[in-house]
């Protein structure tokens, strides 16, 4: 990802009106944060999540992440901070809502969207809620530029494994399986009946090999077993920082994934 785009989306964000009471927003969802970052200035942002400054959660550059306080999102640092909104995910533990709630804290809860529309329906809702409409429709705008860039006309017809971490795969009804479906793949995991992210046999694997595999990493015990169990399959790189979320990260995933498709071609 480039740093140019960003900071430029960050000086555009200060046009955004600030809400009332001053507290700025924390965020207590990566996913969340890597949209904030790119449609507020700094100065609207009480803070983000602790794993987007972890290299292995992260949706943003690191030092982009490393400009802005973290929290673990427990209660008590987030109602310590006051502020005007805090935007977390759905499964953020009952007993943490609570507290904000009892703290008479305005909340955000966002699910995981399974799909383009409804990643970019998410970021339409976070920028509307901080009062930066502009800034959502422009990431918006990017994630339907890209679609239209690298979407196959001929549909799916080579099959791809997708390996998010370690042994665990992405299937069906995942934002990853119509990102891979979009550039050409059939995912290989959907087909052999998995619904969204889990394991598959190694058994499965050898009998009904995909075309390549795409893994975040380029070493590990999974991608040794899989050179074993494939010895003669294509195995190539998706970055983790693009796996992690949706929203800007859109446009990048479906470039690097239409790269890898085109080298199998």
């Amino acid at each position: 990802m480039r740093l140019g785009p960003i900071l430029a989306a960050l000086l555009l964000g200060g046009c955004a009106a600030p809400p009332s009471g001053g507290g700025g927003i924390v965020s207590t969802n990566p996913c969340v944060d890597s949209v904030l970052v790119r449609i507020l200035p700094p100065a609207r942002i009480a803070a983000i999540s602790r794993y987007s400054q972890d290299p292995s959660a992260t949706s943003i550059p690191l030092d982009v992440a490393r400009r802005y306080r973290a929290t673990a999102g427990t209660a008590e640092e987030v109602i310590a901070l006051h502020p005007d909104l805090v935007i977390a995910s759905t499964y953020t533990p009952p007993a943490t809502q609570a507290a904000y709630a009892r703290a008479g804290l305005k909340t955000l809860l966002l699910g995981i969207p399974d799909s383009i529309a409804e990643s970019q329906a998410q970021v339409t809702q976070i920028a509307d809620a901080v009062g930066a409409p502009a800034g959502g429709a422009r990431i918006n705008a990017d994630i339907d530029h890209a679609v239209a860039r690298w979407s196959r006309k001929d549909g799916p017809s080579q099959s791809a494994l997708l390996y998010i971490s370690g042994d665990l795969a992405t299937g069906g009804s995942t934002l990853l399986n119509e990102m891979m479906t979009r550039v050409g793949f059939r995912n290989a995991a959907a087909s052999y009946g998995l619904t969204h992210t889990g394991t598959v046999s190694a058994e499965t694997i050898v009998t009904r090999p995909p075309a390549v595999v795409i893994a975040s990493e380029r070493v590990g015990r999974g991608t040794a077993l899989r050179h074993r169990l494939l010895p003669n399959t294509p195995q190539a790189v998706f970055p983790r920082v693009l796996i992690n979320c949706g929203g800007s990260t859109i446009p990048p995933a479906l470039e690097r994934l239409a790269a890898i498709r085109a080298s199998v071609s």
